[in-house]
């Protein structure tokens, strides 16, 4: 929805990860293994992987204009990296915080199911595909992701206390634009529009 209202793209380090995964391109055989085996357990990709292929990404022509980041900066050494990125190219950023309660979240996921043939994400009480377990646009049974285990969820949450919270204190203490948006119990349609909200009192 942001990406549609703002013409811009979405950019997402776990899709281009697991996209990259199942092509075996830029990461090497042995690298590729081992950042699957990372991402199936809850764990966090290297940053220096992730931070080059976020560069690479966001230099190509359609971000020229802006760009949404969707799982990215993770970490402070991330944010830190980004910043400096950024600034080279005077850009400015918003931080948009999703504030949900951790229960909420298990329960999100633990529902989420995806299309293994186009990628489509269903969610079996909130956005559940018309007919049963199966792709509303080819028809192929939904799987449940490797990482959307409660075991490998919880230990993502753990993950996030863990290096990301410190990446909201850090853009807290920076004077940077950060936008906390309560989302635990909104349908999507009424986020994109707090966000949207948020976003016209905010001037770079």
């Amino acid at each position: 929805m942001l990406t549609d209202c703002l013409g811009v793209p979405h950019v997402s380090t776990g899709d281009m990860l697991r996209e990259r995964i199942r092509h075996g391109d830029d990461l090497g055989n042995g690298l590729a293994a081992r950042v699957a085996a990372k991402m199936h357990s809850g764990l966090l990709v290297s940053d220096p992987v992730v931070n080059q292929m976020v560069e690479e990404r966001l230099s190509k022509p359609d971000a020229a204009d802006g760009f949404v980041l969707d799982g990215y900066p993770r970490t402070l050494d991330q944010a830190q990296h980004l910043d400096q990125w950024l600034e080279r190219r005077g850009i400015c950023e918003v931080v948009i915080h999703l504030a949900v309660d951790y229960n909420v979240i298990i329960a999100r996921l633990t529902g989420r199911r995806q299309c293994p043939r186009c990628g489509t994400l269903y969610n079996m009480a909130s956005h559940p595909p018309s007919e049963d377990s199966l792709c509303d646009k080819d028809g192929v049974a939904l799987v449940v992701r490797e990482d959307d285990s409660e075991t490998v969820i919880r230990e993502r949450l753990d993950a996030y206390e863990r290096q990301t919270r410190p990446v909201l204190e850090y853009y807290a203490s920076a004077h940077r634009r950060v936008v906390k948006v309560d989302s635990g119990n909104d349908p999507p349609e009424v986020v994109f529009q707090k966000i949207c909200q948020a976003l016209d009192k905010d001037d770079c």
